[in-house]
């Protein structure tokens, strides 16, 4: 290989490795930063002062507090909830709007509209909605003869309450996959089926769900990953509460370091926040390849 070729191969590797060094260092240094110090004991109001080392201590005090279990059943029930709520909605969506229609691309552009409003926003907003006092969900019920309701400061209603503000902002990134995904499906296919006599049902059961099925799991991947680490909207609308009835670990994680200013409870915390994370993306890897090689 004479110089000039080395050249020639060797010099996109050369352009993209900054960027790709500063990623790495980016991604990488927090990560291995947290977890060695979530084996210490560091307050934040003595951050002058070397942190103490405490083995696992971190953990096994998390492991003992119920607390903490309460915050991780929180976060599933919200993050299972909003992921399977917003697959089925979207779904649902992508299948109406997929065909052509009158006024498609208006109806489109307002179920966009969400995804483009800031966290805080959406926080905002959605708090005023459930104001007690001049929320507007709760003038509605007035309307209908139904007594107003204290959404957020009753712990039965202030996680459902969340829940519907999130599946608002995020049902429309599911339909937009979806609906891509439904576009995507070989027309052949359809055809086939219209040649043997399948009716909408079962064009949807055998033919259209098999194929978009890997786009579905990655889809709610994307989702799962986003909602266990949701933390403005929680912030801004409940701020954990009433009592640890929306205290998502996320949330847990803010409060340890930042009000209880222990650095190294929180960084053990959100180590156990990645990992939960990486083991779904690692579930999702697996059965979406499984799918694409069937």
């Amino acid at each position: 290989m004479t110089s000039k070729q080395l050249l020639q191969r060797t010099t996109p590797y050369m352009f993209l490795f900054p960027a790709l060094a500063v990623i790495l260092v980016a991604m990488l240094f927090p990560v291995v930063y947290g977890l060695g110090l979530s084996f210490f004991d560091w307050a934040l109001r003595d951050i002058r002062v070397a942190p103490v080392f405490r083995g696992l201590g971190n953990y096994v005090e998390l492991f003992k507090s119920e607390y903490f279990y309460t915050n991780i059943r929180v976060t599933l029930i919200f993050t299972l909830t909003v992921t399977v709520s917003e697959i089925v909605v979207g779904l649902i969506l992508a299948l109406l709007l997929e065909q052509k229609m009158a006024g498609l691309r208006i109806f489109r552009t307002i179920f966009v509209l969400p995804i483009m409003v800031a966290p805080v926003v959406v926080g905002v907003v959605w708090r005023y909605l459930y104001d007690p006092s001049f929320g507007m969900i709760n003038y509605f019920l007035s309307v209908l003869g139904i007594e107003a309701r204290m959404w957020l400061s009753e712990p039965q209603l202030a996680l459902p309450s969340i829940i519907v503000a999130d599946i608002w902002q995020w049902t429309p990134f599911v339909f937009l996959l979806l609906l891509a995904a439904l576009q995507g499906v070989p027309k052949d296919l359809m055809e086939a089926g219209m040649i043997d006599g399948t009716n909408y049902l079962q064009n949807l059961r055998h033919i259209k769900l098999p194929v978009i099925q890997p786009i579905i799991i990655v889809t709610a991947a994307l989702r799962l990953i986003d909602a266990f680490r949701s933390l403005v909207v929680v912030y801004i609308m409940t701020f954990g509460g009433p009592g640890k009835s929306t205290e998502l670990l996320s949330m847990a994680v803010y409060k340890t370091a930042f009000i209880s200013q222990r650095l190294g409870l929180a960084s053990a915390i959100a180590v156990i926040l990645l990992l939960i994370i990486f083991l779904i993306t690692m579930f999702v890897f697996f059965t979406s390849r499984g799918e694409s090689r069937r």
